[in-house]
């Protein structure tokens, strides 16, 4: 963010709610002199100010703090007329829980003149203390990447089932479920009503829970919407809505290019693996049992923390998953813009088995001298060779690695 302001007149601080944007923003900026004026547009009267004169809101020499800016998306076309009489840097710092470009009457979404930082809740690392640089690391030692762990496969799970949420995080399994639901009943009464007129609002509360059970897997509009009863056209438009409110993530899929056998559906993720837990009544302990979800809420936990990391990382890497009409499959792949591969696989068992290995193998096979190496994350505890290009390593390698 810091870097942003540098060279950036405006500077958009996005990401769903509870995840310490307003926090962050109020360090970032403390001290700074001249002192930045902090406009907070959860307060009615504050709000009405720049609904009212949003021209005169949005005045000021120095830095200019608008805090939920999805609340008044018409301060763009004041700030936009602001910037470009003066293109100074660091000119306004805007924080939003919804993604403003979902927003259907957003008159402009300042292009050149705004770069948007997205806040994610914490990753492991960050909770931990970790480096959380897995992705640099990957890219840098390829197959010579090694961790060992004392981490065992219960611990991975009762990660997964707290989620990342700081106020998650810091109360019991029985509290934190209260926490997830009224945390989703205030997202969908307040962000996403925001966004678009919804008449039954629990249907979208019974479509969550249906996605949540379909978490890790591919996105078929169809067949999700004749399970659920709805429409298809309202089905794409209420996930569409989800994900500008940072509930659920679509990874797309990836392709060799001009071949093939590659399909292009892409996959279903909730940004928060403690959500969809919560969604499936599962906690970690029925994660772990016979029937549990530990395999697909694990791979979407991998997934999420990967995708928190390709924000921060030096690596520039697009995040895809790769799956075959024959069904052989990798669950995350990361391509560099000069076209190098990684892949990896995440498997709840604490031992790799052969069958384990297709999908890394094919798509090694595929991408020939591109592929820098593949990788199981695993709860088991060493790090395992399987060829030249392929390691086991244990999950806890993700928030642990440096390059």
């Amino acid at each position: 963010m810091e870097e942003a302001w540098e060279d950036t007149r405006v500077v958009l601080v996005n990401g769903a709610r509870q995840v310490g944007k307003s926090t962050l923003t109020r360090l970032v900026v403390a001290g700074r002199d001249p002192e930045p004026v902090l406009r907070l547009l959860d307060d009615p009267a504050v709000l009405r100010s720049a609904q009212t004169d949003p021209g005169s809101f949005v005045e000021h020499d120095g830095l200019l703090v608008v805090d939920e800016i999805q609340l008044a998306p018409e301060l763009l076309s004041s700030i936009k007329l602001e910037v470009d009489l003066d293109p100074r840097p660091g000119r306004y710092l805007l924080t939003g829980s919804s993604r403003l470009l979902a927003l259907r009457d957003l008159p402009d979404a300042l292009p050149g003149r705004m770069e948007s930082v997205e806040l994610w809740p914490f990753s492991q690392g960050e909770i931990d203390g970790g480096p959380d640089r897995f992705v640099d690391a990957a890219f840098q030692h390829g197959p010579g990447l090694a961790f060992s762990s004392r981490l065992r496969r219960r611990d991975y799970l009762d990660r997964a089932a707290a989620g990342g949420f700081p106020e998650a995080i810091r109360r019991t399994s029985r509290r934190r479920a209260a926490f997830f639901d009224s945390y989703l009943a205030t997202l969908i009464e307040r962000d996403v009503l925001q966004l678009a007129t919804i008449e039954r609002h629990s249907e979208l509360i019974k479509l969550l829970s249906l996605l949540a059970g379909r978490i890790s897997g591919l996105y078929v509009p169809a067949a999700i919407a004749k399970q659920s009863g709805l429409p298809r056209t309202t089905l794409i438009r209420y996930v569409e809505l989800l994900a500008a409110v940072f509930l659920i993530k679509l990874i797309p899929a990836w392709s060799p290019g001009s071949t093939g056998r590659a399909i292009g559906t892409p996959k279903l993720a909730f940004v928060d693996s403690g959500i969809a837990s919560s969604l499936i009544g599962q906690d970690s302990a029925r994660l772990g049992e016979p029937g549990g979800a530990s395999g697909p809420v694990l791979e979407n936990f991998v997934a999420m923390e990967i995708a928190r990391q390709l924000t921060w990382n030096d690596v520039r890497a697009r995040q895809f998953h790769f799956r075959t009409k024959d069904k052989v499959e990798v669950d995350v792949v990361l391509e560099t813009p000069d076209g190098r591969l990684i892949g990896i696989e995440v498997k709840a068992g604490t031992a790799v088995r052969s069958e384990d290995l297709s999908g890394l193998r094919a798509l090694e096979r595929l991408a020939g001298d591109r592929f820098v190496a593949g990788y199981i994350l695993y709860t088991g505890q060493q790090t395992l060779p399987f060829g030249p290009r392929i390691r086991a390593l244990p999950i806890e390698a993700l928030w642990r690695s440096a390059p």
